[in-house]
C-alpha cells in the first residue's frame, strides 16, 4: 500500500495547477483529501474531478482564522488528520523601485504566511496522528534570485527557512513527523497569467518587456506538466524526503547556485537577457 493510502491529506491552493494535480494524486493513491482554496470555482471543478468523498472548503490562506476554522473543520470531519501540503501560491512581477508595501504584503501573506498558517493549524492534528507530514512548497527561486521577483523570491526563501527549521524540531522532539520543502522549477501552471491579470487589476499598464517576459515564462520555462509534478513530490513524500526538486531545470539551477554561490546572479542577468530575444 502507498504511504498515503488511507491517510487523511489536505491540500491548499487545491483549484488549479500543482494544488490540483496533487490532489488527484493523493487521491488516485487511497489518500482522503481535503482540499481548499480562494477561488470557488476552482474548487469545485477540482472536487468534480477527484469524485467520491472529497471535504472543500473555500480558503484564504493569508486569513489566519479562516485556516484555523477548516483544520478544524477537517479534524471534526475525519477525525484525524496525517498530512498538511501548504501549496498555494501568487507572484508579481515588479522591480523593487516600482514596487509599494501592497505588493509585498499580498505575496508574503499568501506565500509565507499562509504557509505559517497552515503549518501552525494543522501540526497539532499531524502530530496526533502518530505518522504525520508537513510539506510546503516553495520554488526554485528560494534559492535562486532572480530581478523583478523580489516579492515571490523573499517569500520562496523563507518557506524553505521555515521549513527547515520546523524539520529540526520535529527531530529535536522525535515526533513522527516528517517535514519536507518542495522546489520546483518550471510547472506549466497559471501563475504566470495570474501575476500578469493581478497587475492589470491594480491599475499597472504592462510594458512590452513586461509582455515579453510574460511570453518567455509561459513558453520557455513553465513545461512540466502539473500531473508529473505532483508524481514526483508525492513520490518524495512517501521515501521522507527532506528535500524535492523537481525538473531538470531545478536541478540545473540548483548546481549553479552550489558552484558559483557569488556570481550566479550575473549567469541569471545573462540568460534572461538572451531569452528575451
Amino acid at each position: 500500500m502507498s504511504a498515503v493510502g488511507g491517510k487523511v491529506c489536505a491540500v491548499t491552493g487545491a483549484g488549479s495547477g500543482i494544488g490540483r494535480a496533487l490532489a488527484l494524486e493523493l487521491a488516485r493513491r487511497g489518500a482522503r483529501v481535503a482540499i481548499s482554496d480562494v477561488d470557488p470555482d476552482g474548487l469545485a471543478a477540482t472536487a468534480a474531478a477527484l469524485g467520491g468523498e472529497v471535504h472543500e472548503t473555500v480558503v484564504d490562506v493569508a486569513d489566519r482564522a479562516a485556516v484555523e476554522a477548516w483544520a478544524a473543520a477537517v479534524a471534526a470531519h475525519h477525525g484525524v488528520v496525517h498530512q498538511i501540503y501548504n501549496n498555494a501560491g501568487i507572484a508579481f512581477s515588479r522591480p523593487v523601485l516600482d514596487s509599494d508595501y501592497a505588493d509585498y504584503e499580498q505575496v508574503l501573506g499568501v506565500n509565507l504566511w499562509g504557509v505559517i498558517h497552515g503549518t501552525k493549524a494543522f501540526l497539532p492534528h499531524v502530530i496526533a496522528s502518530g505518522d504525520g507530514h508537513v510539506t510546503s512548497i516553495s520554488s526554485v527561486n528560494g534559492f535562486f534570485a532572480q530581478s523583478r521577483m523580489s516579492h515571490y523570491c523573499a517569500s520562496k526563501f523563507a518557506v524553505r527557512g521555515f521549513s527547515e527549521s520546523l524539520r529540526s524540531e520535529m527531530l529535536t522532539a522525535r515526533h513522527r513527523v516528517g517535514v519536507t520543502v518542495v522546489r520546483p522549477g518550471g510547472v506549466k501552471t497559471n501563475i504566470a497569467d495570474a501575476a500578469l491579470d493581478e497587475a492589470r487589476r491594480r491599475g499597472f499598464v504592462p510594458t512590452e518587456a513586461d509582455l515579453r517576459r510574460h511570453r518567455t515564462f509561459n513558453e520557455k520555462i513553465l513545461r512540466m506538466p502539473p500531473e508529473q509534478a505532483a508524481r514526483i513530490i508525492v513520490d518524495g513524500v512517501e521515501a521522507g524526503r527532506p528535500r524535492i526538486l523537481v525538473g531538470n531545470d531545478a536541478r540545473l539551477v540548483d548546481a549553479i547556485v552550489r558552484l558559483l554561490p557569488a556570481r550566479y546572479q550575473r549567469v541569471a542577468v545573462a540568460l534572461e537577457r538572451r531569452m528575451r530575444r
